[in-house]
């Protein structure tokens, strides 16, 4: 009981202090992600023991270049196109049942393209014709969530058939599924208070950000199973480290980025 009360109470302060950033400025939403993205490095770089703090210096410029600097979409295609190859560079790692022994130049462009590109494209998406739509960043976060509990919940209850046994033993097909449909259906609500994206364009975006985000949550039980430990660190009690709340979205967020970009293009 004082574990769940626990989880509970550090969910509820992150929860908290993520609205408050996203309803306060696009500036303390756009920090709050920035300092987000530096422990999540932080943290990475203990696991996956890269060497050196280059990483930190290239995100920090990576962030401030194209948060402040670049509105140049060819520019900003250039880093989604990095950050979607490196995520698609993982998936073959994370499907080739091979523990790969990365060099620190490898190291260095995965945690700069795959937390650093995430976090970047996470304080990106909420703006829609250059003001910031908030309903619209909640309700990734939301999606992410709703499918997280659910998955959990309904695996935890009727879950038999294991998903990817040698990554993650818990994780069960009842389970995933149960968090997609769940997922539709907060997508489902969310158009209802954000419609300037339709339904159909909703539960696309929620196919879309379930499924990256699942691979994504993946890929880093897989370096935390190379690394040999259960957290990627333990900033959020009960919840381990911040890399450990976040590896579903900042893998998904380039996708959902380019998702987005789709929309427009179409509307």
């Amino acid at each position: 009981m004082r574990e769940i009360l626990r989880r509970l109470l550090t969910g509820a302060v992150f929860v908290i202090l993520l609205f408050s950033a996203i309803f306060l400025s696009s500036d303390a939403f756009n920090f709050l992600f920035m300092t987000f993205g530096l422990i999540c490095l932080y943290e990475y770089k203990r696991m996956i023991k890269l060497r050196g703090y280059h990483v930190f210096i290239a995100y920090l410029g990576l962030w401030w270049t194209y948060i402040y600097l670049v509105q140049d979409k060819i520019l900003i295609n250039i880093l989604m196109f990095a950050s979607i190859t490196v995520n698609f560079a993982l998936l073959f790692y994370l499907f080739s049942g091979k523990e790969k022994l990365f060099n620190n130049l490898q190291k260095f462009l995965i945690g700069l393209f795959y937390i650093g590109g995430g976090c970047i494209f996470l304080t990106m998406i909420p703006y829609k014709d250059k003001s910031f739509a908030k309903i619209l960043i909640m309700g990734v976060f939301i999606l992410i969530w709703v499918n997280d509990s659910f998955a959990y919940l309904v695996g935890k209850s009727i879950g038999r058939t294991k998903l990817f046994p040698s990554v993650s033993p818990k994780k069960t097909i009842e389970g995933t599924l149960g968090g997609y449909l769940f997922a539709l259906g907060a997508a489902y609500f969310m158009s209802k208070y954000e419609t300037n994206i339709s339904l159909a364009q909703w539960l696309i975006l929620a196919t879309v950000i379930v499924l990256a985000g699942s691979l994504g949550d993946l890929v880093e039980s897989k370096f935390k199973r190379a690394a040999g430990v259960k957290d990627s660190g333990a900033i959020l009690p009960g919840h381990g480290g911040m890399l450990d709340r976040l590896d579903s979205l900042v893998f998904a967020a380039p996708f959902a980025y380019l998702t987005l970009t789709i929309f427009k293009h179409v509307s």
